[in-house]
């Protein structure tokens, strides 16, 4: 995926989360003119700022292509593999801290990313290890990764699924496990990449109530409109790799022109 890049990293704004008094007032994310640039044009992003509060949820809407899933991977360092990448320059900041190399550690403690397809996030024999992989990764003591695996599968509607195979589960139960250990590790920010793609409408539903549920700052990627409409206030459009558009999420949705101009549609539930 990361072949033939060119990297320019812009600083993306801190996104609301719970917070400690020292970073209180910062944004949660800050992103000030992104630029990545792989071989091909499709996925690349070009001079993108934004900020994002403490305790926001915030959609980020936009086509095939239009860089999204690029965008998320630079808010816990992903991206750019290479700091000293050509044409690189800007930053992304969470919580007033420049991601660097140096404090990848750190911003991954902050920063939860849940992956559009959750078989590229579950890869332990058992539903306990997945979720207790990334506590223990950040050196937390074994009487805590037993609360904490206990707490998000019960957080996640999965309590007793822990001897369970990831392979064996539904769509929606795996997506449930990979959430649950994101929350495991305690981030103060979520980064969700279509987090409802191909579950059925109860499941949909199901999952929506849970990341309404979730007081972490968060930022969801995703072509479902009519999540973004009830769970998120504010939301950002890009296409061809630049933010287009910015506000409340109702205003900018209900703005057919915009939405057809840059291969979207006004929600149902807004055209009634």
């Amino acid at each position: 995926m990361f072949a033939g890049v060119e990297v320019s990293l812009v600083d993306v704004e801190p996104a609301p989360a719970p917070a400690s008094d020292a970073t209180a007032a910062f944004a949660a994310i800050e992103a000030r003119g992104l630029h990545f640039h792989y071989s091909t044009s499709d996925g690349s992003i070009h001079g993108i700022n934004f900020r994002i509060e403490q305790g926001e949820t915030v959609g980020l809407n936009g086509p095939n292509g239009a860089g999204k899933s690029t965008l998320l991977l630079h808010l816990n360092g992903i991206l750019p593999e290479s700091q000293n990448a050509r044409s690189s320059g800007g930053e992304v900041f969470i919580f007033g801290q420049r991601i660097t190399p140096k404090n990848l550690y750190e911003i991954r403690r902050q920063v939860g990313l849940l992956f559009q397809d959750p078989d590229d996030q579950l890869f332990c024999p058992t539903v306990w290890e997945d979720v207790a992989f990334g506590p223990q990764q950040f050196g937390v003591s074994q009487a805590e990764v037993q609360r904490r695996v206990k707490q998000c599968l019960a957080q996640v509607g999965l309590t007793g699924f822990e001897q369970r195979s990831p392979n064996r589960l539904s769509g929606g139960e795996k997506r449930r496990v990979a959430l649950a250990g994101v929350l495991a590790c305690e981030p103060q920010v979520l980064v969700l990449d279509e987090p409802t793609s191909n579950l059925d409408p109860r499941g949909r539903r199901e999952f929506k109530a849970l990341l309404a549920s979730l007081p972490a700052t968060k930022i969801v990627a995703t072509h479902d409109l009519e999540l973004v409409l009830e769970i998120c206030p504010r939301a950002l459009v890009i296409d061809g790799g630049q933010l287009v558009a910015q506000g409340p999420t109702a205003e900018l949705l209900a703005d057919e022109p915009l939405m057809l101009a840059h291969g979207l549609e006004t929600p149902a539930s807004i055209r009634r």
